[in-house]
């Protein structure tokens, strides 16, 4: 499961794939832009000086809605299982850190 952001849009590319997350920033798209869409699309905030994004859990489930399998529940649930037992859960336990990859 990859989040993909381009300017001035954001996808979920590869839902069913539980197994791994990360968000990638395609283009030339600087943290002070990147802050921005994650904000106007409702889907995260950047932390760690910008290194990680936090991204909101339910904002993964709309937009992986209709586009996965039928054991994608229990897999999701299994990836917030392991994020949270390392941390990557926000004290709310309603987003989840993935790391920054461009390109």
């Amino acid at each position: 499961m990859q989040l993909i952001v381009t300017r001035p849009d954001v996808e979920l590319a590869e839902p069913d794939d539980c197994k791994r997350f990360s968000v990638r920033v395609a283009g030339e798209v600087d943290a002070a832009e990147l802050e921005r869409i994650l904000d106007a699309e409702g889907v995260g905030e950047l932390a760690d000086g910008g290194e990680h994004v936090f991204v909101s859990i339910e904002a993964l489930r709309k937009l992986a809605s209709g586009r996965t399998g039928p054991g994608w529940p229990e897999d999701f649930a299994a990836m917030l299982a392991y994020a949270g037992s390392k941390g990557w859960l926000n004290d709310a336990a309603d987003r989840v850190r993935a790391h920054i990859e461009r390109g």
